[in-house]
């Protein structure tokens, strides 16, 4: 039999590993900062790009496809190529990769802090970059394949299984939640309006969870723990099961994070059985991955890689316990909104993707320049200082979560809402919001020590070269199962029907929810007084996207009676339809705004934002000033306009047409409400008197991007008269 030498391309992995280092601590840093913005709100205070609005998508983004995505790309490409017994199909590929993929970064790290965004969760980046991702990711996933077919082991292992499933569905995610049609070189919105939109995003924002969080990892880990352990995995059987049930299963789990909301009924109910039955294959995984280490459990206690690879899957176990009963309605409506969420997402990131990429990093760096880990005691004290960071972040933001819960319910014996004041709860659970920075300065000052530990080890070992190895060419076999194969063993041989069959399973899900929500018209019943947003109110809305509202305020008032009471009428999906991104948000920082139209003056949104303290004592909310003092572009409002118009809008011509003189007009009777009071009119003349006196531009108030956000603001909830809602409502059914 012919014995073929080749080289391993280690460099490509040596690449993406000093990024995932360089990236993460990035992505910690800012997540940490945000954590103290909580403690601090003031703490960038006047500075738009560091505001926690704009860094909030940053630090997802950073932590989620910068730190763990490369960590991903280094994991595969060290893997696959011993795993096929073949270098990767083209280093070409393998370059335009990672080159392309930092570019992706640095350009996310430069638009979403200067506000450029669509505000959905874990997709915000605007369209150029969308276009690049996919890019980068068919590189990518046609470097994999092209890998298989120049293999030289016959059956692909279990892991390539999942980097498969891997690249075909976050590549049909990406592209179906990305949708949207251009209004300018860094502006665009979905094509997607209000239910359908949010259907969409959650459809993605959960499966980015499953197959980029998830999948990948689960392949990683099948690779490197039986490495690590140097023990076989425990059960064949056991990891074809988990692998097809598990991606089966979870592409239909997204809408469990819209119950309560007004996503059809039906929609909800198969989210939350879906979501109930990804216990079974989540702790499959999670079972095969500990039970490799039988027998191991000695090294266990000595060898620090194990240790990381114990607790990451441990605590995979944990949030795939979580999430299912989270998918519960009566758990859902406790947990959805609150910091309860928080401490899950946070359980899965911080254990499940930081602990396994830590261990990955802690086998690999001494494989790769043959030496071994500079310090045994080191490694020990960053898995001990990040286990209890770990518990130090999550367990408060659990009794965060819980408190905040019992006293949005809260009623007083005479009805009436016990803490009607929501910067009552606020206040409360100031205490846990202090344990999580000290938990998340512990868990980064470990990665810190992580990567001192590293370049020193770097630094006495030998340059990476590429890896001399050799095996036999693959011999032509028939493509028909042979005598005694079963089919698996079969497929296994076969990446193209493989890749097929996991791209059917993955859309099968997708499409049985997704295509009556958008087809269907009578799912989101109309309701004939809501109208589109006036020229003033959509760049408002845009001003809304652009400083991250979204992030700590909601605009969904779900159907209990503390929601209704503190909020007024619960939500309507005709109240949507114009909604091009939706902005239901996720998580209440701050109370939920759907309602917030004429509840307060236009005097007092503009103090609101300028110095939240001033209007709401004991409010954590940044200030946002230089939305008073900038000029607001509405150059663009025609080409914004036309493009909703495109998008099923129904503005006139006539509407296009005279949308600056609209503008004129309602900025100016917002300007006159401000003038109304005395304080604001002195401190306005005050400043005119002042520009002129030191030859500065004065840029009238009405002029300014704050009279955008108020007119969107007082527009919130005013569509719909709460008495003929329901008449309405029924007349369309």
């Amino acid at each position: 039999m012919e014995v073929q030498q080749f080289y391993y391309d280690n460099k490509i992995v040596k690449k993406f590993l000093y990024a995932t280092m360089f990236w993460g601590i990035v992505g910690m840093s800012v997540g940490l900062l945000l954590a103290f913005m909580f403690l601090f709100p003031n703490l960038t205070d006047g500075i738009s790009w560091l505001s926690f609005g704009r860094l909030r998508p940053l630090h997802t983004n950073a932590v989620i496809f910068a730190f763990v995505g490369n960590a991903i790309f280094a994991g595969v490409y060290y893997s696959t190529q011993r795993l096929l017994k073949a270098r990767m199909f083209s280093d070409a590929l393998s370059n335009f990769n990672f080159w392309g993929w930092q570019a992706i970064i640095v350009a996310a790290a430069i638009t979403l802090p200067l506000g450029y965004t669509s505000s959905k969760e874990y997709a915000e980046l605007e369209w150029p970059i969308d276009l690049a991702i996919a890019v980068v990711w068919v590189a990518f996933g046609w470097n994999l394949i092209g890998t298989m077919f120049k293999r030289r082991q016959r059956h692909l292992y279990v892991a390539i299984w999942f980097y498969l499933a891997t690249f075909v569905t976050v590549a049909v995610l990406h592209i179906f939640n990305s949708l949207s049609l251009p209004v300018s070189a860094l502006k665009s919105y979905s094509v997607y309006a209000g239910v359908q939109d949010a259907l969409v995003q959650w459809w993605y924002g959960h499966n980015a969870v499953a197959f980029f969080l998830t999948t990948p990892f689960l392949g990683l880990m099948y690779y490197f723990v039986p490495k690590a352990a140097n023990r076989p995995v425990y059960s064949y059987r056991l990891s074809i099961v988990h692998f097809w049930s598990l991606i089966f299963i979870y592409i239909w789990a997204g809408p469990h994070h819209l119950l309560y909301s007004t996503l059809p009924e039906w929609a909800q109910n198969l989210g939350v059985a879906f979501s109930i039955m990804l216990i079974a294959p989540s702790w499959g995984g999670m079972i095969n991955g500990l039970l490799t280490l039988r027998g191991a459990w000695d090294k266990v206690r000595t060898d620090p890689v194990l240790k990381f690879m114990v607790v990451a899957i441990t605590g995979y176990g944990m949030a795939t316990f979580e999430g299912p009963m989270l998918s519960l309605k009566n758990v859902n409506a406790i947990a959805h909104f609150s910091d309860w969420i928080i401490a899950h997402v946070h359980v899965g990131a911080l254990a499940w993707n930081g602990f396994l990429t830590f261990g990955m990093i802690y086998w690999l760096v001494p494989k790769m320049f043959k030496t071994r880990i500079h310090s045994l005691p080191m490694a020990n004290f960053h898995f001990w200082i990040g286990t209890l960071g770990i518990i130090l972040y999550a367990l408060p933001m659990y009794v965060a979560g819980f408190t905040q819960a019992l006293m949005w319910k809260e009623f007083n014996p005479d009805g009436t809402l016990a803490y009607g004041n929501f910067l009552e709860t606020v206040n409360e659970i100031i205490p846990m919001y202090w344990m999580r920075a000290i938990g998340g300065t512990m868990y980064i000052i470990g990665a810190i020590v992580m990567i001192y530990n590293v370049v020193v080890t770097i630094k006495q070992g030998t340059k990476v070269q590429d890896e001399l190895a050799e095996a036999p060419a693959l011999a032509r076999v028939s493509r028909k199962r042979t005598a005694g194969e079963t089919f698996h063993t079969w497929l296994e041989r076969k990446p193209i029907q493989l890749t097929i069959l996991a791209t059917i399973a993955i859309l099968i899900g997708g499409a049985i929810q997704i295509i009556p929500t958008i087809l269907v018209k009578s799912n989101i019943p109309t309701i004939t007084s809501v109208k589109p947003y006036t020229p003033l109110e959509l760049e408002g809305r845009d001003l809304y996207i652009r400083e991250g509202c979204v992030g700590c305020h909601s605009q969904m008032v779900r159907p209990f009676r503390s929601e209704v009471e503190r909020y007024g009428e619960y939500s309507k999906a005709g109240e949507y339809v114009y909604d091009h991104p939706f902005l239901w948000g996720s998580k209440r920082t701050g109370p939920d705004l759907l309602r917030v139209g004429g509840k307060y003056s236009d005097n007092w949104h503009l103090n609101h934002m300028y110095d939240p303290q001033s209007t709401s004592s004991g409010s954590i909310m940044p200030s946002y000033s230089w939305l008073v003092r900038n000029k607001h572009d509405r150059s663009n409002i025609e080409t914004k306009m036309e493009t909703m118009v495109t998008l099923g809008v129904p503005y006139s011509d006539e509407d296009i047409a005279n949308a600056k003189q609209s503008m004129e007009q309602q900025a100016a009777q917002i300007e006159k409400n401000l003038y109304s009071d005395p304080d604001f009119a002195k401190t306005y003349e005050e400043d005119k008197k002042y520009a002129a006196e030191n030859g500065q531009e004065f840029v009238e108030m009405k002029d300014r991007e704050i009279v955008a956000m108020i007119a969107y603001l007082q527009r919130l909830g005013t569509d719909i008269k709460i008495k003929e809602t329901d008449e309405i409502i029924s007349q369309n059914q």
